[in-house]
């Protein structure tokens, strides 16, 4: 088979602006497509071997577009990338800027601004080669992708890298208070846990040079202070959005891949095996053999992530009713303000948890320090 006939993919899920919603709007009214009426969409259209949807629901500010097909690509590539409506994808970057895809570690986080669940940091490995199977398997930002697809790329990402071509750090909620207490600072957090992760990576590939870091804290000595002796010696690159690096966007889609897991895992704990999830069978993560892999069955008993859902407030006040409010420091990042919110309903305060569930995020802080009116 020709390796220029690679299988293309079928699914695409972007989050758009207003503006690229106004530009996709025009091409889809302008262009020769035939209209769709989808639920919930804000418009749909169904084109040569695709169909594309812009759901109605606005998120941040942004609303999801979806593109499925076997032409489903095609019409990314050809008519979304062009007209600026997508972000270039990496087929096109690698012709573009091909330093992106030489030998190098990227470094990403999931799970920082999510109430419920752990904070992931993963470093990862790539070079020429790999850069290209990653691009077969589909690896972009995960911001980009559903949760399934992160779920299943994810497990043949790590396959594919192997146990030395990745490294993680994983903060679950416990651990995570413990160290917040200690450091009191979440950029300090991060940057310890980008040092240890790329310090890792760093023992596993001692011929790796260069580190790209999606860059979180206002300043690049944050992270460098925090590196240790392998990442000191190393070039470590600072930059806003750097998922469109091929190392960054697979340590994206690793560290998302196992913060959901464990919010499965949480929610099997909350809700029951049963009730919580549905289990299907995917390719395996390293050894050959089929791997469970959860998917959400219904939103009402999974984990709900972020902080500003408000199943997140109800969940999380019902369990402190129900196990009292210390249930909060194996569950959840303490120190959001969200806690406070869920104690005064709960008729408690932060004195009636441990020392380490005491301890207040600065914008918290600097809320309270705030003057009335």
């Amino acid at each position: 088979m020709d390796e220029n006939c690679a299988k293309k993919q079928t699914t695409f899920t972007f989050e758009l602006t207003n503006d690229q919603q106004e530009l996709l709007l025009g091409l889809m009214v302008n262009g020769n497509f035939r209209k769709r009426e989808v639920p919930y969409s804000l418009y749909s259209i169904e084109g040569n071997k695709f169909n594309a949807t812009l759901y109605e629901k606005e998120k941040h500010g942004k609303r999801k577009l979806c593109v499925q097909g076997s032409g489903a690509q095609d019409f990314v590539e050809f008519q979304l990338e062009p007209s600026g409506i997508v972000p270039v994808s990496l087929g096109y970057e690698k012709v573009l800027s091909p330093e992106l895809f030489s030998a190098h570690a990227g470094s990403d986080e999931s799970g920082k601004g999510d109430f419920f669940g752990p904070l992931v940091v993963c470093c990862a490995y790539t070079d020429e080669r790999l850069s290209d199977e990653m691009i077969k398997l589909g690896v972009k930002d995960c911001k980009q992708m559903t949760d399934k697809a992160v779920l299943a790329v994810g497990a043949q990402l790590r396959a594919l890298l192997g146990p030395t071509g990745y490294a993680v750090v994983k903060l679950g909620p416990a651990a995570y208070n413990r160290l917040y207490a200690k450091i009191k600072n979440i950029n300090r957090m991060l940057a310890w846990a980008h040092g240890t992760a790329i310090e890792e990576l760093l023992e596993k590939q001692p011929g790796c040079k260069r580190v790209v870091v999606d860059q979180f804290a206002p300043t690049e000595t944050t992270i460098l202070r925090a590196l240790k002796e392998r990442g000191k010696k190393a070039t470590v690159e600072q930059r806003h959005k750097a998922e469109s690096d091929i190392a960054v966007a697979a340590a994206s889609v690793i560290a998302r891949e196992i913060f959901i897991r464990e919010i499965l895992r949480m929610s099997e704990e909350v809700f029951g095996p049963a009730a919580a999830r549905q289990e299907c069978l995917a390719p395996g993560a390293g050894d050959g053999d089929a791997t469970l892999l959860s998917r959400q069955k219904e939103k009402a008993t999974t984990i709900p992530m972020g902080s500003s859902d408000p199943r997140v407030r109800e969940l999380a006040e019902k369990m402190v009713a129900a196990h009292g409010p210390t249930w909060l420091m194996n569950h959840c990042k303490a120190h959001f303000q969200t806690t406070d919110k869920v104690l005064a309903a709960c008729g408690k305060t932060r004195a009636d948890l441990p020392p380490e569930g005491q301890v207040v995020s600065s914008a918290a802080r600097q809320e309270c320090r705030a003057p009335a009116g």
